[in-house]
């Protein structure tokens, strides 16, 4: 995932979240979150050391 779109993922979350006239769908959020937490986490510790995060593993 690029910077521009993990920023309009965090756009779309804290519109979902503060926005009183946006639907908040909770299944939605949830998912804003579970992408972004996982681009955070690869990104801080690297793909090659996050299993199951998008990386892949040598045979």
């Amino acid at each position: 995932m690029t910077e521009r779109e993990l920023d309009q993922k965090i756009a779309e979350l804290d519109r979902m979240l503060n926005d009183p006239e946006t639907r908040m769908d909770p299944h939605k959020v949830w998912a804003l979150l579970a992408e972004i937490s996982r681009q955070s986490v690869t990104s801080a510790i690297g793909p090659a050391h996050a299993p199951g995060l998008g990386a892949t593993r040598a045979a």
